[in-house]
């Protein structure tokens, strides 16, 4: 008699968050910012003693976020800060193999992104307009990553990521690697004093 594959993952905070069917009830702050802290972004191919965490890079793609739209509500800030938070779970996996693997990751990506956004109040996907916010700040900070860490000519990250836009030089601080607690509880500090503004 075959097993049914286990698809569920068991976090740290005793949850099990369902691939296939992730519950909102699930989600917690404690794991993402756990779990984030963890992923190395560029697939570990950075510059440093320590990696270049999704935890890091997400507060970096907030805090150019705010320089483009100083004014952002709390709903979008908090989906700027989350929107790579399903990688808690699931891992980065470069855009290369994203490309070759296709729809299934996209889809199990979409589902979890949704139990989080609903878990923070957010409608389950971002608008479209704020898809093209949140990929603009992103390809940003990816420009200033692939330059300053993983190896990129500037011309070279320009075909990929677009023109950099002018940022002020204090994002820079953004980009030397942390330890991976301070990556966890910097994320972790600034989701819950955005999720305290006022919307």
């Amino acid at each position: 008699m075959t097993k049914e594959p286990r698809v569920w993952q068991r976090m740290l905070s005793g949850r099990r968050l369902d691939l296939l069917d992730p519950s909102p009830l699930d989600v917690e702050l404690d794991d993402i910012a756990h779990g984030l802290a963890r992923v190395a972004r560029w697939n570990g191919q950075t510059s440093g003693t320590h990696i270049f965490s999704v935890a890091q890079h997400s507060l970096l793609v907030e805090a150019i976020a705010n320089e483009l739209n100083p004014d952002m509500s709390r709903a979008w800030r908090l989906a700027v800060l989350l929107h790579d938070a399903p990688e808690y779970v699931i891992g980065d996996i470069i855009s290369p193999f994203k490309a070759v693997i296709g729809d299934a990751y996209k889809a199990v990506e979409g589902r979890l992104l949704a139990a989080i956004h609903i878990h923070y109040g957010l409608p389950p996907e971002p608008s479209a307009i704020l898809k093209r916010f949140i990929k603009r700040a992103d390809r940003q900070a990816a420009f200033l990553e692939a330059t300053t860490l993983a190896g990129f000519a500037r011309e070279e990250a320009i075909k990929f990521f677009g023109r950099p836009e002018p940022l002020p030089r204090s994002i820079l601080t953004y980009l030397e690697p942390w330890p991976v607690m301070e990556a966890q509880e910097r994320f972790r500090a600034r989701a819950l004093e955005v999720t305290a503004t006022p919307p």
